[in-house]
């Protein structure tokens, strides 16, 4: 598809670009990190293995792009036309270059407006002309200077805009990411954004994290960019302070989120661990965040998460945005069988705490105790 004059929309002032790169970056005089203006959406070719995955080298844009990635998912499996209740999850995953791009503008869509509360969207696009001058104030970064923000009030009309304006965001290099990122944040409002953040003044979406920020990840799957991951609102405070809220998670979810970090997972506090509502969505479908790492977990039966025997013993597929596949079986029979000697079943489970992979540590997150067999040997592109 070739890229259509944008035609229409407003320019941004000086005022709002300054604002939209701190708000972002956390800076406006200097320059943002450089991944973000030359990575789009792209995916894998629809000839060869693993077409409905998107492809991004490991960078900051992992993180939101595995959003992306989870709910592209999600529609080839769950949101499709009914099909045939035989079909393999292998041809469900096939798609040509045309259900391609329409999974993507899709998903992309459907986020953007579950960010606006089902009310707004806005997006931004780049025009060929600079808005703003280079100045001590403002660092020049080829994207933001020239935007120009789109407002829709119904789904569809934003559809059709994300169609038909969808190679702005695939060319690849290109700033596809770091227009729909910058979408996203518009949508959900400067002071939004300062608020769901809730850190001291200067706080901004991004930090030094190999493969983006999780506030990426919450804004785009909850619709705020909250740290919290506990479930609904915790009152923080001691015989000093009034008590504050922590917003965290308010409602339950499509797509679930795991997390896992390696070595620094004993001193996460309760509110960094994903409560209920994320380790259970609607459908089962989880981006995880592995030691840092950015991937999707999924399964094709609706009813796993409904149907405490369908859990008992489930096939688990992992993809990452690098183009790594993994299938796996969990088991969780063992939980019910019991039986034993304690002291052996101890002994078992600190065997199987110094074999287990980051991978099945994240796993353990959801479910306890599962025992975890995977399809074939471990990609070599499986890196945590």
């Amino acid at each position: 598809m070739a890229k259509l004059k944008i035609v229409g929309g407003r320019p941004i002032t000086m005022d709002e670009a300054i604002e939209l790169r701190q708000t972002v970056f956390g800076s406006a005089a200097s320059p943002p990190r450089g991944e973000w203006t030359r990575t789009g959406f792209t995916f894998g070719p629809a000839n060869q293995e693993y077409p409905y995955g998107l492809r991004t080298p490991r960078n900051a844009t992992r993180g939101m792009q595995s959003v992306i990635q989870a709910h592209i998912i999600k529609q080839f499996i769950f949101d499709n036309k009914p099909r045939e209740k035989s079909v393999p999850l292998e041809e469900l995953l096939k798609p040509n270059e045309a259900e391609q791009a329409l999974s993507l503008y899709t998903a992309m869509s459907d986020i953007l407006w579950n960010i606006g509360e089902k009310t707004k969207a806005i997006v931004a696009l780049p025009g060929e002309a600079s808005h703003i001058p280079h100045s001590h104030v403002y660092f020049q970064d080829n994207v933001t200077e020239k935007l120009y923000f789109f407002e829709f009030t119904k789904l569809d009309e934003l559809q059709i805009f994300m169609k038909r304006y969808l190679p702005y965001f695939t060319e690849n290099p290109g700033p596809g990411t770091l227009l729909y990122l910058y979408s996203a944040v518009l949508t959900r409002g400067m002071e939004n954004m300062r608020n769901d953040l809730d850190a001291p003044k200067g706080a901004h979406l991004m930090g030094p994290h190999e493969e983006g920020s999780l506030n990426v990840i919450t804004l785009l799957l909850t619709g705020r960019a909250t740290p919290y991951l506990h479930n609904g609102v915790v009152y923080v405070g001691d015989e000093d302070h009034y008590a504050v809220p922590q917003f965290g998670i308010l409602s339950r979810g499509a797509i679930g989120l795991l997390v896992w970090e390696g070595e620094n997972e004993a001193m996460r506090s309760a509110s960094r661990m994903p409560g209920s509502r994320l380790k259970t969505p609607a459908t089962p479908v989880w981006v995880s965040c592995c030691c840092g790492h950015y991937g999707v977990l999924f399964n094709s039966n609706r009813e796993l998460l409904r149907n405490y025997h369908a859990e008992k013993r489930f096939e688990l597929h992992y993809y990452t945005c690098a183009g790594c596949y993994l299938s796996m079986t969990v088991d969780n029979r063992g939980q019910d069988e019991g039986g034993g000697n304690d002291g052996d079943q101890e002994g078992d489970r600190k065997r199987d705490d110094m074999i287990s992979t980051p991978l099945e540590r994240l796993i353990h997150t959801k479910w306890m105790d599962a025992k975890i067999t995977y399809h074939g040997a471990l990609p070599a592109s499986l890196n945590f």
